[in-house]
């Protein structure tokens, strides 16, 4: 087992030439992306798996990360997705019945760079007070580079404006889970990032889920005869997902119920007629507060995003995309920022955070029984 202590040097450079020094995690060598900060207190696999982190150097604020190790059930995809790892206090020991590796063993495996030891609460702030900025973990013997040559890749790093990752994280042929319980019918996804908590809470609302790759046509969907569409969570910016969008168009022309989460959620305002827009430092955690405007009730939800909806928050609007009335549903409250979507002319609905929630609270759960409810409405009216 690679110990946390092996300690090969390394150093975190951010854009704006800030240096952290500290100890290698993980994978040595050299790794470059967006530097975010994540601020669950727990579900730290689950962080690491979700594709929604690729092209991103995750900075856990929480200072004490490795202790229950990796295990083979929990993660929500097929391999670690963050560009980067960077941790206050590795565990010295893993201390759970269910692990199967531990986290500096696992992020060596599938060849994520790392950095441990440093003054994460330091490099929160300041990601807080300037926003997200790229950055790049030197570990080993690229923690020896010069100091300008370190900074000079990181400043010659893609900025995440205007990149599309979707073909990165998603499946490359449609896979296949078979509802649980009472069929409804067949569900179709489109793989941006999708994780496996949402598959599996969709199967277990009684859909047969079909998971496409982030290629799919309409006439791919057309041909399973879907009672629904569905777009996942995913990394990169919406603005640059022009095709996800014009086939998400297509699949409410053709009348579809549709639900939405996360990147989602940024299609569907996108496909509705609104803008996206870049977020400071974007929201990442299990501990985000949204109101529902409908219920006046506050949930705790988990959130990975860093950008966001531009459509106003009060009121009925027409879509600019003639989808008749639009109303944002829910909103955070830390910034206000739009959290949700929903039509009302049409069957279809987004969140920005994720209901499924793993890690984190389930207070939004409901919102996959909300969609089955939708789904079996508008067939039911179909029918009639």
């Amino acid at each position: 087992m690679t110990s946390p202590f092996d300690l090969d040097p390394a150093v975190l450079v951010l854009e704006d030439g800030t240096r952290y020094p500290g100890d290698a995690y993980g994978a040595r060598g050299t790794t470059l992306g967006e530097v975010v900060f994540a601020t669950g207190m727990t579900g730290y696999q689950e962080t690491i798996t979700d594709p929604s982190y690729a092209g991103q150097i995750v900075v856990q604020t929480a200072p004490h990360i490795g202790n229950t190790g990796m295990n083979d059930e929990d993660p929500e995809s097929r391999r670690i997705w963050v560009s980067g790892y960077v941790v206050r206090d590795p565990s010295r020991v893993v201390s759970n019945w269910r692990a199967d590796e531990s986290l500096p063993d696992a992020l060596a495996r599938d060849g994520v760079v790392g950095i441990s030891n440093i003054d994460t609460r330091a490099v929160t702030r300041r990601i807080r007070s300037e926003g997200s900025m790229r950055g790049g973990v030197f570990s080993g013997d690229a923690a020896r580079l010069d100091a300008q040559e370190q900074l000079r890749l990181v400043r010659e790093a893609p900025d995440m404006r205007g990149r599309n990752l979707s073909a990165e994280v998603s499946v490359s042929e449609v896979e296949v889970t078979p509802a649980v319980g009472e069929r409804i019918g067949n569900l179709a996804v489109l793989d941006l990032g999708v994780k496996t908590a949402t598959i599996n809470n969709l199967a277990a609302r009684g859909f047969e889920v079909h998971v496409f790759p982030q290629s799919a046509t309409i006439e791919q969907i057309r041909a399973i005869e879907p009672v629904a569409a569905f777009y996942s969570n995913g990394p990169g910016d919406p603005a640059a997902s022009d095709q996800h969008v014009e086939l998400l168009r297509a699949v409410l022309d053709d009348g579809l119920p549709f639900f939405g989460i996360c990147f989602g959620n940024q299609l569907l305002g996108r496909a509705l007629g609104f803008g996206t827009y870049k977020l400071p430092f974007g929201h990442r955690g299990i501990n985000q507060p949204v109101l529902d405007k409908a219920t006046g009730r506050v949930e705790i939800t988990s959130q990975n995003h860093g950008f966001a909806v531009d459509a106003p928050t009060d009121g009925i609007v027409e879509s600019p995309n003639g989808y008749g009335r639009v109303e944002v549903s829910h909103i955070g409250l830390n910034d206000d920022v739009v959290e949700g979507l929903r039509a009302l002319d049409i069957p279809a609905f987004s969140v920005q955070y994720h209901p499924e929630a793993a890690a984190g609270p389930h207070d939004s759960n409901y919102l996959f029984d909300r969609f089955r409810d939708m789904v079996l409405a508008a067939h039911s009216k179909d029918d009639n």
